[in-house]
């Protein structure tokens, strides 16, 4: 059995992680960037947003760091790459909806691609966006999915500390 994942929220939080869609591990297992090999939690830990390695299974506890997680689209699929268009679409603009609600210091998209499609942003780049999302600022991360072998988990320690040190700066 699959399933879309619901929000992980809370009032006033410093990050709202924002994952392309649920993968097959995550929908099957009910919890975040379950699968083996994905860099999400250990890029997490080592830019200093949570003080120890967190489990897939302990994405609930996100909200006591002031971290919050949810998906573009909600339909789990193997790839990213599965999704159409308008699925995206259709996530950006329910995305929109729950970042006004929330209000969160910083929405930090994990995935420049799907970002570029959802929002229709074709030249956006890794890092802080001149546009925002529901009214609040806007942070490109890599795709730490293990499919995309493009960067080295110095890379996302660096990336992510990044956009931890400009939201506690705002």
């Amino acid at each position: 059995m699959t399933q879309a994942l619901p929000p992980i929220v809370a009032p006033n939080l410093k990050v709202l992680f924002v994952g392309i869609n649920p993968g097959l591990r995550s929908a099957q297992t009910g919890h975040n960037f379950a699968r083996p090999g994905n860099r999400f939690w250990p890029a997490l830990h080592a830019s200093g947003f949570t003080p120890r390695l967190l489990a897939p299974e302990e994405d609930v506890t996100l909200p006591e760091y002031g971290l919050g997680i949810t998906n573009i689209a909600p339909r789990p699929t193997r790839a990213a790459s599965e999704l159409s268009a308008d699925e995206l679409r259709a996530g950006a603009a329910e995305l929109e909806r729950l970042v006004a609600e929330l209000r969160p210091r910083l929405v930090a998209i994990v995935g420049v691609t799907a970002y570029r499609t959802a929002f229709g942003r074709r030249r956006a780049a890794l890092g802080l966006q001149a546009e925002t999302i529901g009214g609040r600022p806007v942070w490109i991360l890599p795709n730490t999915s293990g499919l995309n072998a493009h960067h080295t988990p110095a890379d996302f320690a660096r990336r992510f500390a990044e956009a931890r040190a400009y939201a506690e700066a705002l």
